[in-house]
């Protein structure tokens, strides 16, 4: 079981209409599409990858339309 936190963000308002847009037609909640684009920026950043293992554990948690890729050196 995944652990979760709940949390207070404060988003830009035509980023939260397009986040909803987004997970209306891929049929997700906006969580799920939040998470999808969280851990797709994460797994981006060379620095974070390199001291976090953890991170590379939790990319395999999201099962998501298509793969997020992986990190290029």
């Amino acid at each position: 079981m995944e652990s979760k936190v709940k949390t207070t963000l404060n988003i830009d308002k035509e980023i939260i209409k397009s986040i909803k847009l987004v997970a209306l037609n891929k049929d997700k909640t906006q969580t799920e599409i939040i998470t999808e684009y969280l851990i797709q920026g994460l797994m981006n950043e060379r620095e974070i990858n390199k001291k976090n293992k953890s991170l590379n554990e939790i990319a395999g948690i999201f099962k998501g339309d298509k793969s997020l890729g992986s990190v290029k050196k």
